[in-house]
């Protein structure tokens, strides 16, 4: 009987989630289209003063502009860049604060070594080339989409860039830094880590979380499904959508999973069911972002990733809980999103299974208990495991002046996970003075050579 009414509760939770994410999803979406519509309508109508009033906006573009490092928004899972999902932006419109921002669109739901590969022909252009060793073992295409002109062609160690990432987003950053450092881009051999002059990470995912667990990811391995989950109703959909290869649909939103030909067109029905049954595709190698974010999976990546002496780190860790009477608990219900109060909730009271292997010496449930609703805090402040990097606790600014590279550097902020994404009025003041601060170190703190006037260079 007691099995019978657990069982029954978690049916029902997973229910709830279900209806709360689809819910979230839509209204993303719905909220993207609505707003394409309407600017379809209002440029319609003003088009005549439009054109009048753009000659000559170019002529406002001075070229200490163009000298200016490029600074890069990097997503998150489930995120997007510019051109996705119309007029929508996933940063909130962070990157109309500075005049040199790019904001790539990079698959939402691929592994962290997809997305730096792609982040990586995405700036420098080139036909995205996964590699043909991890391509095989993934059972993938080995070259995906074409970007005729880099965003960034110029990049290399005099031309180098900011990167600011949220969630997962920070993570692809790190990975992109250390392929730059191992020369792992044929036809490039002339990279170094010294490409990237900062990393600024937003709720970033350094050491995995126990969502993941959670969502359906086995505790065992951190790379198979339960059998019944939240993760395994998204695989369906995902399977789906993109068999399906709806041109419009796909130009709108895309999970990012060309190269691995999902396609009706080019696996027909039989192709679907053997991606349905688990035996071919992204989830059947575990080529995508979910084994990344297990505590397992982040451990396996952060086993190959350094912090460079010479690149300057910084990353706000969220946090939605608190303590009381020795319990962690949420740390308010309004404050809360509800996509994410749950799991709030539910990563709070933690435990991992006992009968399951911990995932490193020294794990403690306790440790992994404060958290944002999507990673726990003590992941985002800066990459613990296997080996802890070196980092600084910031609880005023003036902490980190000056900025030295080679540490991170830490603010531990109090908000939940989608707090400084996609709706700004959220956050209120809060999104303003986290972006500002953001690009003002980049502009005036992190940088290898002074800021000079033109014809003169002073170097440190």
């Amino acid at each position: 009987m007691i099995r019978w009414w657990i069982s029954a509760l978690q049916f029902t939770e997973l229910f709830v989630t279900s209806v709360v994410h689809l819910t979230y999803g839509f209204y993303i979406f719905s909220t993207a289209l609505a707003g394409d519509l309407s600017q379809a309508v209002s440029d319609w109508f003003s088009k005549p003063n439009l054109e009048n009033g753009l000659k000559g906006d170019d002529s406002k573009k001075t070229p200490s502009v163009d000298d200016l490092p490029p600074i890069v928004l990097v997503h998150g899972i489930f995120g997007f860049g510019k051109g996705r999902l119309g007029s929508l932006s996933y940063f909130a419109g962070a990157e109309k604060k500075d005049d040199r921002v790019l904001v790539p669109d990079l698959g939402s739901l691929t592994s962290i070594y997809d997305r730096a590969r792609e982040l990586f022909y995405y700036l420098k252009g080139g036909q995205v080339d996964y590699g043909e060793e991890h391509s095989k073992a993934c059972g993938h295409s080995q070259f995906g989409r074409i970007y005729e002109k880099g965003h960034y062609p110029e990049w290399d160690e005099d031309h180098p860039i900011h990167f600011v990432g949220h969630s997962a987003g920070a993570q692809v950053a790190r990975v992109l830094q250390q392929m730059l450092a191992d020369k792992a881009f044929e036809g490039h051999e002339n990279t170094s880590e010294n490409w990237v002059l900062s990393i600024t990470s937003l709720s970033g995912a350094f050491n995995g979380t126990t969502r993941t667990y959670l969502d359906g990811m086995q505790p065992e391995d951190g790379r198979s499904l339960k059998p019944i989950c939240l993760l395994q109703l998204c695989r369906i959909g995902v399977i789906i959508y993109d068999w399906f290869d709806i041109p419009w649909l796909k130009n709108f939103y895309n999970f990012g999973f060309d190269h691995f030909n999902m396609s009706w067109k080019k696996v027909g029905i039989w192709g679907l069911i053997d991606c349905l049954l688990g035996n071919r595709g992204p989830f059947a190698s575990g080529d995508w972002i979910l084994p990344d974010l297990t505590i397992q999976g982040s451990i396996r990546l952060n086993s190959n990733i350094r912090t460079f002496p010479d690149t300057y780190y910084f990353s706000y860790a969220t946090k939605r809980t608190r303590k009381i009477m020795g319990m962690t608990v949420p740390s308010g219900i309004f404050g809360i999103h509800p996509l994410l109060f749950i799991r709030v909730l539910q990563m709070s009271q933690w435990r991992h299974p006992p009968d399951v292997m911990p995932p490193y010496k020294g794990y403690r449930d306790e440790d992994w208990w404060d958290n944002d609703g999507a990673l726990n805090t003590i992941s985002m402040t800066h990459p613990r495991f296997p080996v802890e990097h070196p980092s600084h606790f910031v609880v005023q600014d003036s902490d980190c002046k000056p900025l030295l590279p080679g540490i991170w550097y830490y603010k531990i902020v109090e908000g939940d996970h989608i707090l400084f994404i996609v709706n700004r009025e959220r956050a209120g003041t809060q999104f303003d003075l986290i972006y500002d601060s953001i690009f003002e170190r980049c502009r005036k703190h992190a940088f290898r050579k002074n800021p000079t006037l033109p014809n003169h260079q002073v170097h440190h």
